[in-house]
C-alpha cells in the first residue's frame, strides 16, 4: 500500500504503455509521479505517422478491427471521435501464380469451410482433397496445439497453405503458417476442434463468425500520431529516454535502474526486453518471454503520380509460392477515401516474414527498387515515384507460435505474484491495437489496485 499520491513507472513508450501511463493518471490525477521510460528515439513504439505529399501517412500499423470497442471508445474519451474512418469497402485480392485472384470468401484466417471457397486459388486436385477432407478421420486431442500449417497442410495440402493462410497470417503476424499456433491466432478454430469437430472443415464452418454489418476496419484520418500524441498530453508524464537495465525489490516497492524507487510498475516492453528484466525477480516468467520469438518487417510508402492504373481493390496479398519480396500492398489511396484526396495514389509495400529479416536490412534503395519492382509486376505500374519513405521495425511483431497461450499463462501466473508489477504489450493477448489498449487497461486497473490505500 502506499499514499494516494504513488510514484508509478510505465517501461516501454509504445501504444500500450501510453494506454497505461494514462489510465494511471487517470486514476491516481495530477498529483501522481507518473514516469515513463524508453530508450526509442521517439514515443509510439511501432505506430509511426509520418508525412509524404501534404499529409500524413501511417507507416507502422495501418488499421484497426472496428468491429472491437476499445479504440472508439479511447478515441471518445480523448475527444477524438471526428478522427476515425472506415474504409471505402473494396475488397483484397491475392497474387499467386502470376496472377491476380479475389480474397477467398467463407475461410477461416484463409482456411476453407468447402471446396468452392478457394475455387479458382487452388487446383483442382486441392479442390478434390479440400472436398474429401470431411470423410477422414481426425486425430485432435482437446486442449493440444500444433502449428497452422501443419494441421491445414495435412488435411488440405500445400497449396492451400502457401496460396490462402499464409498471405493472411503474414499480414498480420509478419508469420507463417509454418510459424503460427492455432490455439493463439485463431482461438475460435481451437475451440470448435476441442468440442469434437470430425473434421476441420466441420470446425471451421463452426468457427465462422455470423455476418454482421458494418466495416470490418478502422483508421484514424490524421494518422495513429493523433492517438499517440493525445495520449501523452493526457497522461503527463515525465519522461525518460533511456532504457530500464534492471528491476529489484526495494522494501515495499521496487528499484529500477536508472529511475530509482518506485511504487509500482507496467512493463509494456517486447519479449527480448521483458525478459531481461524479469530474469532476477521471476526467473520462470523470464524463461517463457524468452522463448516468443519476433519477426522483423519493413514498409515502403510510395506517393505515386494521381493517374496511375492500380486496382480498384483496398490490397494484394502475397502467397508465399510467388517469386516476390514483397508480401502485401496496400492500395492506400483505393482503400481510403480520405487519402485519395491527397493528390497523389499512396501505395504501402510490405517486406519481412518470420525469419526473412535479410529482406528487412537492405539499404533504403534496394526496399524502394523492389518495391516497385514487385508493384510493377502485380498491377503493371512502373510510374516513378513523387516521395517515398522506408520503414523497417527490427523485432516488430511476437510470433504466436504453437504453445504461445502456455508461454503467456507462465509468465501472467509469476508475475501476479510480484506485488506492484504488470505486464502488457502485443505479446499477451493480440497484437492489434485494440488487443494492446485491453491488455494496457488491465495492465493499469490491476497495478492501481495494488498500490492504491
Amino acid at each position: 500500500m502506499t499514499a494516494t499520491s504513488p510514484n508509478l513507472l510505465v517501461v516501454g513508450g509504445g501504444v500500450s504503455g501510453l494506454v497505461a501511463a494514462y489510465r494511471l493518471r487517470k486514476r491516481f490525477g495530477a498529483a501522481a509521479r507518473i514516469t515513463l521510460a524508453d530508450g526509442a528515439a521517439r514515443l509510439g513504439g511501432k505506430l509511426r505517422t509520418v508525412t509524404m505529399a501534404g499529409g500524413p501517412v501511417d507507416v507502422g500499423a495501418e488499421a484497426f478491427i472496428a468491429r472491437r470497442p476499445e479504440v472508439p471508445a479511447l478515441l471518445d474519451e480523448l475527444g477524438l471521435s471526428d478522427q476515425l474512418v472506415y474504409p471505402a469497402g473494396l475488397h483484397p485480392l491475392i497474387w499467386s501464380e502470376n496472377s491476380l485472384h479475389p480474397l477467398p470468401q467463407n475461410t477461416l484466417m484463409g482456411i476453407p469451410a468447402d471446396a468452392d471457397s478457394l475455387r479458382g486459388l487452388v487446383d483442382e486436385r486441392a479442390l478434390e482433397q479440400i472436398a474429401g477432407e470431411r470423410a477422414l478421420p481426425l486425430d485432435w486431442t482437446p486442449g493440444s496445439d500444433m502449428s497452422v500449417g501443419a494441421l491445414v497442410g495435412e488435411r488440405f495440402g500445400a497449396q492451400v497453405v502457401r496460396r490462402s493462410v499464409d498471405p493472411l497470417l503474414g499480414g498480420v503476424y509478419s508469420g507463417l503458417a509454418d510459424t503460427i499456433g492455432v490455439r493463439a491466432a485463431i482461438p475460435t478454430l481451437a475451440e470448435a476442434l476441442d468440442r469434437g469437430a470430425t473434421s476441420l472443415s466441420a470446425a471451421v464452418a463452426d468457427a465462422l463468425p455470423a455476418p454482421t454489418a458494418g466495416p470490418v476496419f478502422g483508421t484514424l484520418r490524421g494518422g495513429y500520431e493523433v492517438l499517440l500524441e493525445a495520449l501523452s498530453a493526457a497522461a503527463s508524464v515525465e519522461f525518460v529516454p533511456e532504457h530500464i537495465r534492471s528491476l529489484r525489490r526495494d522494501g515495499e516497492g521496487w528499484r529500477a535502474d536508472p529511475v530509482g524507487r518506485v511504487d509500482g510498475v507496467i512493463l509494456a516492453v517486447p519479449a527480448t526486453q521483458l525478459s531481461g528484466l524479469l530474469v532476477d525477480i521471476a526467473p520462470k516468467a523470464a524463461a517463457a518471454a524468452e522463448r516468443i520469438p519476433l519477426a522483423s518487417s519493413a514498409v515502403v510508402a510510395l506517393a505515386l503520380p494521381i493517374d496511375v492504373n492500380v486496382p480498384p481493390n483496398s490490397g494484394i496479398l502475397v502467397a508465399t509460392d510467388a517469386t516476390l519480396e514483397a508480401k502485401a500492398f496496400t492500395l492506400s489511396s483505393r482503400k481510403w477515401a480520405h487519402l485519395a484526396e491527397r493528390g497523389v495514389t499512396l501505395v504501402r509495400a510490405s517486406f519481412g516474414r518470420f525469419g526473412d529479416a535479410g529482406i528487412v536490412d537492405a539499404t533504403d534503395e534496394d526496399l524502394v527498387a523492389a518495391a516497385r519492382r514487385d508493384l510493377a509486376i502485380v498491377t503493371g505500374v512502373s510510374d516513378m515515384p513523387v516521395a517515398t519513405h522506408v520503414q523497417r521495425w527490427h523485432g516488430g511483431l511476437p510470433q504466436y507460435g504453437p504453445g504461445h497461450l502456455d508461454r503467456v499463462a507462465a509468465i501472467e501466473e509469476e508475475v501476479a505474484g510480484l506485488d506492484g508489477v504488470e505486464v502488457a504489450g502485443a505479446l499477451l493477448h493480440g497484437v492489434g491495437v485494440p488487443a494492446c489498449i485491453a491488455a494496457a487497461t488491465t495492465a493499469a486497473a490491476r497495478l492501481s489496485g495494488r498500490v492504491a490505500p
